[in-house]
């Protein structure tokens, strides 16, 4: 269709069939690491997928961290980015990633509201200021959690800061994509799931990140919701939209710095 190209990743990145084992890899490798610091498939919701790992600092937590992986609410779950956590539990932060139900089984709304009942049930495990990222769809996910509808008070005022990495904030030029086929979008529905549109908003402190390297639409969406919310905006120099979630296992990298700040 119309902007399947527009949206196509894989096809633009050198070496991307690659990276898909390569995390799942260093993911298992960090999981058998923690050993009993990682407590593995806590139940959100009642469905198979419905669950969510969280690793465990030494020592008291300061905060909660949740990562939202992306996959065009179509591909992977929780088991691929463990590793991504090395950073925030460095810096002394539990990490909660959440898997979710994929498209076509259920809609993109259904989606958001599974991840609200994660990072709910993830700050009933552990007190303190809640921090989130999530990468593609996955930065859309948590954009959307900002949403005063979506978590109750007593969750969302927890909210410190929210990283929308290469998010999806705009979701109407999806359906002009074949994917639409399994997303199943109308106008309403793609304009009720934009975060671009979203009006009342929990405070938290919100960075847009994007990759230097990323497709021209994945620019113009982060653009786009950093000029709708007056947020900060970060490009980073030589990242594409594969390697720019590698910065989160850094415990000295700026994206980390944000998040346990």
């Amino acid at each position: 269709m119309e902007l399947d190209d527009a949206y196509s990743n894989g096809a633009y990145i050198d070496g991307a069939e690659e990276f898909p084992p390569r995390w799942a890899a260093k993911a298992e490798a960090f999981r058998v690491s923690l050993g009993d610091r990682a407590k593995l498939d806590i139940a959100y919701g009642p469905g198979e997928r419905n669950k969510f790992d969280l690793f465990l600092p030494e020592g008291k937590a300061k905060g909660l961290f949740v990562f939202v992986h992306g996959g065009y609410w179509l591909l992977f779950d929780k088991n691929s980015w463990s590793h991504l956590a090395a950073g925030a539990l460095a810096k002394g932060w539990a990490v909660a990633m959440p898997s979710y139900d994929l498209c076509p089984d259920v809609s993109i709304a259904d989606i958001t509201s599974q991840i609200a009942a994660a990072v709910t049930q993830a700050a009933r495990e552990v007190e303190g200021p809640i921090s989130l990222a999530g990468h593609s769809a996955g930065g859309h996910l948590v954009a959307r959690m900002l949403d005063k509808d979506l978590l109750a008070p007593e969750v969302g005022n927890r909210l410190r800061t929210a990283v929308p990495i290469s998010p999806l904030s705009d979701l109407r030029p999806l359906m002009r994509t074949s994917m639409n086929e399994k997303f199943k979008l109308d106008e309403a529905a793609a304009e009720a799931e934009s975060p671009i549109l979203m009006q009342e908003r929990y405070d938290a402190e919100v960075t847009v990140w994007v990759g230097a390297d990323e497709r021209p639409s994945f620019l113009d969406q982060a653009q786009w919701l950093a000029d709708a919310w007056s947020c900060d905006q970060k490009i980073d120099p030589r990242k594409h939209h594969f390697d720019i979630i590698d910065a989160l296992s850094d415990m000295d990298s700026e994206m980390v710095a944000i998040l346990t700040k």
